[in-house]
Formats: structure tokens, C-alpha cells, sequence
């Protein structure tokens, strides 16, 4: 039940600055307060799928909403709160139809927003466990995981497990910075 688009890659070096360049076409939206690189594309040598995924800030979702047709003329796809109540996301596709980024946006003040970066600091803090997760998602493509299951499906549990640790990780570090 892998599909091909879910399969990950080795890191590229080039991510951080596609998210960069990202980030300065959708800054024009007037939209957004801050944006933040998330994900696995967003941690050094972790195995990701090569779909850019950013966080976005935001002081209301309404604002994103009005600023969605500017979002289609950059390629954005709106797809409503996609499962996540209070948020707004956003899939973006090269001409050949290959999904390139994902965009998540959160009102500022979200818990979702912290626990996005927070997970993506602590696997950043603690290679050994980013090497868990990608030897995980191998297991999952491999077929040894989750089977039956959809790539996202498959990587829940072990995904909230590194959650857990990141929170306890954060809990004791003296100031909330990566």
C-alpha cells in the first residue's frame, strides 16, 4: 500500500535552501507572520520523502483564507483543514505532477505549531533516534511494518513515541530555544 510518492530518499543537501526560496514566494502572500522548515526535509541526513513541508504562522486563518486564490497562482492546492481542526494546508505540484511541498498553516499560539518544531529539533539534537526513524520508514517501505497500512499510517505510532521523547527532552532543557 506504499505508493510511489511516499517512498523516502536519502537527504539532500539542496532542502534547506528549496525551503528557503519557498519561503520568500510565500512571504509575498501577506499572510504569514513566520515561516519554519518542518519535517524530515528539515533534519540533516534524515531519509525524508523530497516533499519540502513548511510551517506557516499565522495571526488568523481567515487572512489565509482570502489569501488562498494568491496561494493557487503559486501552485498551491487549498485543501481545508485536512483532519487537523484549526489548521489550513496546502499541496503544491512541479508541472509534472509531482508533489513538491506541503504547506501547514497554524493561528500563532497553536500547540500544533511547538509540536511540529519540537519533534524536528529533538531528532536535529539526537542523530542516534533520527537514525531510528529512517531505519523505521525502511522497515515500513520494505514491507516488514505496517502492512496494510498507508506510508502516514504506518509511521503513527512510532512518530508519537518520538513525540513523547521530545516533550520530555524540552521539559528538561532550561530555555524553550533550539
Amino acid at each position: 500500500m506504499i505508493e510511489p510518492h511516499d517512498r523516502p530518499v536519502s537527504y539532500d543537501p539542496r532542502w534547506p535552501a528549496a525551503f528557503e526560496a519557498e519561503a520568500m514566494r510565500l512571504q509575498r502572500s501577506g499572510a504569514f507572520q513566520r515561516l519554519h522548515h518542518m519535517g524530515s526535509t528539515a533534519v540533516p541526513g534524515l531519509l525524508a520523502k523530497p516533499v519540502i513541508d513548511i510551517l506557516a504562522e499565522t495571526q488568523s486563518l481567515e487572512a489565509v483564507d482570502r489569501a488562498t486564490p494568491h496561494l493557487a497562482d503559486l501552485g498551491y492546492d487549498a485543501r481545508g483543514e485536512f483532519g487537523i481542526a484549526g489548521r489550513r494546508y496546502f499541496r503544491r505540484h512541479d508541472a509534472a505532477g509531482v508533489r513538491t511541498h506541503h504547506l501547514h498553516v497554524y493561528e500563532v499560539g497553536s500547540a500544533q505549531i511547538e509540536r511540529h518544531l519540537m519533534l524536528r529539533d529533538y531528532l536535529r539534537a539526537h542523530p542516534a533516534r533520527a537514525n531510528a526513524y529512517a531505519g523505521f520508514k525502511q522497515a515500513i517501505v520494505a514491507g516488514a511494518v505496517g502492512q496494510g497500512l498507508s506510508y502516514a499510517a504506518a509511521k503513527v505510532d512510532f512518530v508519537e513515541g518520538l513525540n513523547v521523547e521530545a516533550r520530555a527532552w524540552r521539559a528538561l532543557r532550561p530555555s524553550h530555544s533550539p
